[in-house]
C-alpha cells in the first residue's frame, strides 16, 4: 500500500518518538500465563480415508480440527440439502480418539440437526467446541459477492442505517427463532459460533459470532501490512465483546499451489501466536473440494511450530499492553486498501473529493499507528453507554483527536446506496431457507413470514453453499 506524505502523516510521524515513550511508559505489567491455545487445520473436503489418515498425521502436533465440509449427500428438487451425519459422526468420533477438539462446518439450519448436536453434547463432552456456522459474511457483504455467496445487505439509507442491518440480518441467522441453527434448543446461545472472514469483524461479534478467524490469504491481501491490520481489527472486536479470535491461513493463489509455501506458512503462524490469537488454523482444500492440498513440507512447517509454540509460551496480552484506535462510528471500511468499500454499498469516493480524501487519512492514521506501536494496536469503534477505556486500554486515539491527528477532516455524510448483488426471488429465497417440497408451502409460508423475510434480507440464503461435497 502506498501513501503521499500529507501533512497528517508527516506530523504524525514527527510526534512519534514522543507518543512511542508515552505508549510504553504506560504499559501495565502482563500477567504471565500460559493461555489456552489451539491449533489446528480445517478440512473442506469430504473424503473419509482422506480425512481419517490428515487425522493420523496431525493429531501428535494439533489440538483443534474443523470438520468443514457439510458432509453431502445430494439435494432435494429445490436445492436444500440432503446430509449425511453418518460421516460427520464417524469422522467426528474419529477427531475425538484422537485427543482433538473439533467444531463442524454448516450454511443450512437443518444440518447438524437437532438430535444430532444433543448426542454430540453427550458423547463427546468439551471437546465438541460448537458450529462454524456460515463463511465470510462480512468480506461477502463489502465484495457484494454473486451466488453461491451472498451478502448480508445490499442496500441502505447510511452507515448507520447499514451497519443496523448488518447486525440485526445476521444475528436473525445465527440466533434468531426462524433461521438460527439452535432455533431448537431452549437457549439461541446453547452452542458457540465460530466463523472465518476477511472484513466487518465488529459487526460479527455484535450479530452474535463468539469466535471469528481473520483471514491471512488472497481475500484479505497478501501483504504483511494486511495480515497486521486484520490482526487488530479482529483483536479489538472480540477484545471490546469480550469473546475469542483467531487466525485462519487460507489459500495465497485461487489455483495449484493454493497455499503458501512451508517458510511462509510459519512466519504466519508465528506471527499469528505473538500475537495472542487463541486459534490458528491452516485450510485444506483444492478449489473442487475434493481432496487435500497440504504438502508434507507444509505440515512439518504446522509441526515445528507445534514445537515452537511448546518452547515459547507466551505472556496472555492485556488490553492495558495495547493501544486502541477508535474509528468513526458505523464506518464500516473494508481497510484492504485506501479504495475499498463501505459495506459494499458505498466506495471510497462516496462523496467525491472530499470522502476519498477522508478514507486516505483514516488509511494513513492506521498504517502510522501501527508503524508506532506493532503489534500492540487494536482498531475498534465506539461502544454505545461505555468508555473505550473501561476495556482497560491505557492509550486511546479517537480518529477526530486534533491534539494527535491535527487537521482530521470531518467524515462526509453518506446518502442512499445499493450493492450490486441482485437478490434471487422471494420463492427462490424461500425455497432455499425451508427446504420446501411443494408450491402449497411455499405460500403457506410466504404468508407466514413475508414480514420477517422484507427485514431478513435480500441476500439471505442458508444454503450459501461454499463448500459442496459429495460422499
Amino acid at each position: 500500500m502506498r501513501f503521499k506524505l500529507t501533512p497528517i502523516l508527516l506530523v504524525l510521524l514527527l510526534i512519534s518518538p514522543l507518543f512511542i515513550s508515552c505508549v510504553f511508559t504506560a504499559r501495565a505489567q502482563s500477567v504471565q500465563q500460559t493461555p489456552d491455545f489451539y491449533l489446528g487445520v480445517d478440512v473442506a473436503f469430504a473424503s473419509i480415508p482422506q480425512t481419517e489418515q490428515l487425522i493420523d498425521n496431525i493429531s501428535s502436533y494439533t489440538n483443534f480440527f474443523i470438520i468443514g465440509c457439510a458432509q453431502k449427500i445430494g439435494t432435494t428438487a429445490y436445492g436444500g440439502g440432503i446430509y449425511n451425519e453418518t460421516s460427520l459422526t464417524i469422522i467426528s468420533q474419529y477427531s475425538y480418539n484422537k485427543g482433538l477438539s473439533f467444531i463442524v462446518y454448516s450454511d443450512d439450519l437443518n444440518y447438524p440437526s437437532k438430535q444430532w448436536l444433543e448426542n454430540a453434547r453427550v458423547d463427546f463432552g468439551a471437546h465438541f467446541m460448537g458450529i462454524y456456522y456460515f463463511d465470510e459474511p462480512g468480506g461477502k457483504t463489502l465484495d457484494q459477492a454473486s451466488p453461491p455467496a451472498y451478502p448480508v445487505i445490499v442496500s441502505a439509507n447510511n452507515f448507520t442505517d447499514a451497519a443496523d442491518q448488518y447486525v440485526s440480518t445476521l444475528n436473525s441467522w445465527l440466533r434468531g427463532p426462524m433461521f438460527g441453527i439452535t432455533k431448537d434448543f431452549e437457549s439461541p446461545t446453547e452452542f458457540q459460533l465460530f466463523t472465518s472472514d476477511y472484513g466487518l469483524y465488529w459487526y460479527d461479534y455484535e450479530a452474535g459470532y463468539n469466535t471469528v478467524f481473520t483471514e491471512f490469504g488472497v481475500n484479505s491481501g497478501y501483504e504483511n501490512y494486511s495480515r497486521q491490520v486484520n490482526m487488530a481489527l479482529c483483536r479489538g472486536a472480540a477484545t471490546a465483546f469480550d469473546q475469542n479470535w483467531g487466525v485462519m491461513i487460507t489459500w495465497a493463489y485461487k489455483q495449484y499451489p493454493y497455499m503458501e509455501n512451508a517458510t511462509d506458512l510459519y512466519n504466519d503462524m508465528v506471527l499469528a501466536y505473538n500475537n495472542g490469537a487463541k486459534y490458528i488454523v491452516v485450510f485444506d482444500t483444492n478449489a473442487k473440494w475434493t481432496e487435500n492440498i497440504l504438502s508434507s513440507q507444509q505440515l512439518n512447517a504446522i509441526k515445528q511450530f507445534w514445537q515452537y509454540a511448546q518452547a515459547n509460551p507466551r505472556t496472555a496480552s492485556q488490553p492495558s499492553d495495547r493501544t486502541a484506535y477508535v474509528l468513526p462510528q458505523d464506518f464500516g471500511f473494508g481497510f484492504r486498501n485506501p479504495n475499498d468499500t463501505i459495506f459494499g454499498l458505498w466506495n471510497a469516493n462516496w462523496d467525491g473529493t472530499a470522502s476519498l480524501a477522508f478514507a486516505a487519512d483514516i488509511s494513513m492514521c492506521v498504517v502510522t499507528f501501527l508503524q508506532m506501536v506493532g503489534s500492540n494496536l487494536d482498531i475498534i469503534y465506539p461502544v454505545s453507554n461505555v468508555t473505550i477505556e473501561s476495556s482497560g486500554y491505557k492509550n486511546v486515539i479517537y480518529w477526530n483527536d486534533t491534539t494527535i491527528v491535527p487537521n482530521m477532516p470531518s467524515m462526509p455524510v453518506a446518502s442512499h446506496a445499493v450493492g450490486t448483488y441482485k437478490p434471487p426471488s422471494l420463492t427462490t429465497f424461500l425455497r432455499g431457507i425451508f427446504n420446501l417440497h411443494d408450491e402449497i408451502e411455499i405460500e403457506l409460508y410466504t404468508i407466514g413470514i413475508a414480514a420477517i423475510v422484507s427485514v431478513a434480507v435480500f441476500g439471505a440464503s442458508l444454503t450459501i453453499k461454499r463448500r459442496r461435497a459429495s460422499v
